[in-house]
């Protein structure tokens, strides 16, 4: 019940942002609170999916002289109203069954606000037994559905007629119920209604890092998810229809929803809103839940909501050929300021690690960062330590999805990020240190914060971007590439920054140009770039790599074949080693797994996938917004941070940094 009310407020704000067009939430929820950006695009997505399917049986079923809609838990739902509004339920009866307290809530709103009343109809009256209000085509039956006995008595006292065609909705419902309770409650449906469509939304993917943080919140909520154990993901909850009774089911998760379901003009109005910065957020909510609607004796209820494509799976499970052992970092753990995600980590000098800006805990509370840290390696043995920042302005060097490069011993350059996204980029940063600076003691080090005039303004005023050095003509560059600003969700465009005195120069640059992204990966190599992945202007993931490649009168785009093709992601990071590009973690649209270390081979394009190896952590490790380095002498990858706001389920940061060893998999290829 607890969250059912949530969910109307969450609807409600949506609603007043212009997400879905729905006057009636307000007045069924009540309460007015603004949610964010990420929860409204969660609830639309789910308004939608019900919505496309609700309509899709009424048009089937135009031609019948009776139908009607059971919507079990329907909490404070406004279906009704809307459809009544809209004039589509000329011939169609609405049941809504919750418990009793809630419906009874739900009554007396109804009677008090005029504007509910009057589409109720003239007939409205008190109830009798179960079904607590009695509309001309609008019944509330306050019943516990987990009682299937109950159900069925409440139903026939309501009037519900098993012969004509009859569609079920639960959304997020059944999953509140034991298991053994729903599945009989599913087969009831199917045995009891010959003509019928079901309709269902809920969760999936319990066992990977985002699902085991949604898990913990509900069960924190002591409202544990009871079918996930057992219907994990589309596949068994298609299973467990067919087994049911049903005679046809479909299953999509919202992220195939969004792409294949909602026309190309709509998806970019939704987009377009409000400012919006947590894409990795956004794709693992639509990856962890799922629409699915089932037919016995009526047409299947999904084919005509499906283009002639087929759905964008990417073409089958990821084919994972070893795997890579996670290991904690012993005496890293607990240092607050680690715990932070979209920061930029990099080596100043060998065994040097400097991280800088992001989102994360500093002072018992979540916020922007504005304290740096180092990591050094002696003996074999990580320690952490807090840098001193020399800056007359604190909040210098406060800022996410920045870049920074290590220009020499003493200097290097802080390009781009943002505070919020609504905001204009933030350009660059000097950072100044001692040559002398000591990896034996992380907490010796002293850097200075100096702001740059903005002389390659355009290059700099950006966010989830690249800076990578390239070289030409014997002169050493930083190419900026890509990322997104305060007038463009995606940025296409480069530029050549000399690393001396930072201006931009002009360098021709020949060949396919790549397609707009962010979130990429960049990395030098012989003298030019790696450009790997990232999320396009549709926010859709990306599957390209591409090379600059230096020519003798500027550079070269060419595109990297891959053998089989990259699965397509964002939010990664990458290195090469010995004409080998590792990507490591991102985001992707295969929820079968998580992405785990693709190493590439530059010469032969052959593309293998590992996993990684979590057993020996005791924490969900989310590689998304995390920073990562790697030490080419010890064949390790060291993994700083990541993780985000996972949807309404709070806030997940790696508790501490990660080493992964990578000798086994560079040594046998």
């Amino acid at each position: 019940q607890g969250t059912g009310g949530s969910s109307a407020v969450s609807k409600c704000s949506a609603a007043a942002r212009g997400y879905i067009q729905d006057r009636f939430l307000q007045l069924l929820a009540g309460q007015r609170r603004r949610r964010a950006p990420l929860i409204h695009r969660g609830y639309y997505i789910r308004a939608r999916a019900v919505d496309h399917c609700v309509q899709d049986f009424l048009l089937k079923t135009q031609s019948h002289p009776k139908t009607q809609i059971l919507s079990l838990g329907a909490g404070f739902d406004s279906l009704y109203f809307r459809l009544k509004d809209m004039g589509l339920l000329h011939h169609t009866v609405v049941y809504e069954v919750d418990f009793p307290n809630v419906v009874c809530q739900k009554a007396t709103l109804i009677k008090r606000i005029k504007e509910l009343s009057a589409l109720v109809g003239d007939t409205a009256g008190e109830g009798l037994g179960a079904v607590t209000f009695s509309g001309e085509n609008y019944k509330l039956l306050g019943v516990d559905l987990s009682e299937l006995a109950e159900l069925e008595r409440a139903l026939e006292e309501a009037g519900v007629d098993n012969e004509i065609p009859t569609l079920f909705i639960a959304e997020v419902v059944l999953t509140y119920m034991e298991n053994s309770r729903s599945d009989a409650l599913i087969q009831w449906a199917a045995e009891s209604f010959p003509q019928a469509c079901f309709l269902m939304y809920e969760q999936m993917h319990p066992e990977d890092p985002f699902g085991r943080v949604m898990q913990q919140h509900f069960s924190q909520l002591n409202t544990a998810l009871h079918s996930l154990a057992q219907y994990p993901d589309c596949e068994a909850q298609q299973r467990r229809f067919l087994g049911r009774g049903w005679t046809e089911c479909s299953v999509m998760d919202m992220n195939d929803f969004f792409t294949c379901c909602i026309p190309e003009d709509e998806q970019q109005r939704v987009q377009s809103l409000e400012p919006f910065d947590e894409y990795e957020e956004w794709h693992l909510k639509c990856s962890h839940y799922f629409v699915l609607t089932a037919s016995k004796g009526m047409k299947p209820s999904w084919t005509p909501l499906l283009p002639s494509v087929t759905v964008p799976r990417s073409a089958g499970p990821v084919r994972i050929v070893g795997s890579v052992r996670a290991a904690e970092c012993a005496k890293l753990s607990g240092i607050p300021g680690l715990r932070r995600y979209g920061h930029h980590s990099v080596l100043i000098k060998p065994n040097v690690v400097l991280t800088t800006g992001g989102f994360g805990e500093e002072d018992g509370q979540h916020c922007r960062m504005r304290s740096f840290h180092v990591l050094s390696k002696t003996a074999g043995c990580w320690k952490a330590g807090c840098v001193t920042k020399k800056s007359a302005d604190k909040r210098l060097g406060e800022r996410l999805y920045h870049t920074v490069s290590c220009l020499s011993d003493s200097r290097a350059v802080l390009i781009g990020g943002r505070t919020s996204p609504s905001s204009a980029g933030l350009g660059m940063l000097w950072l100044k240190f001692h040559e002398t600076c000591n990896a034996s003691d992380p907490d010796d080090i002293a850097v200075e914060l100096v702001n740059l005039q903005p002389a390659a303004e355009p290059a700099t005023l950006r966010w989830r971007h690249s800076t990578t050095e390239v070289a030409f003509k014997g002169e050493q560059y930083l190419f900026v590439y890509g990322g997104c600003s305060a007038l463009d969700p995606v940025l296409g465009d480069w530029y050549f920054l000399h690393n001396q005195e930072l201006s931009s120069t002009s360098i021709a640059v020949e060949g396919p140009v790549p397609e707009s992204r962010h979130s990429h990966s960049a990395c030098s190599w012989e003298g030019g770039v790696v450009i790997a992945g990232g999320l396009g202007a549709a926010e859709q993931p990306l599957g390209s790599v591409f090379l600059l490649r230096e020519l003798e009168h500027g550079f070269q785009w060419q595109a990297v074949e891959m053998h089989p093709p990259l699965v397509p992601r964002y939010s990664h990071t990458a290195h090469v080693h010995e004409g080998k590009l590792l990507l490591v973690g991102g985001v992707w649209f295969h929820t079968s797994s998580v992405p785990g270390i693709t190493v590439i081979d530059l010469m032969t394009g052959l593309c293998l996938d590992y996993v990684i190896n979590v057993e020996h952590l005791e924490w969900p490790l989310m590689l998304h917004n995390h920073s990562s380095v790697f030490l080419p002498n010890e064949k390790e990858l060291l993994v700083i941070g990541g993780g985000g706001n996972c949807f309404s389920f709070g806030t997940h940061l790696n508790p501490e940094p990660v080493s992964l060893s990578l000798s086994n998999i560079l040594t046998s290829h």
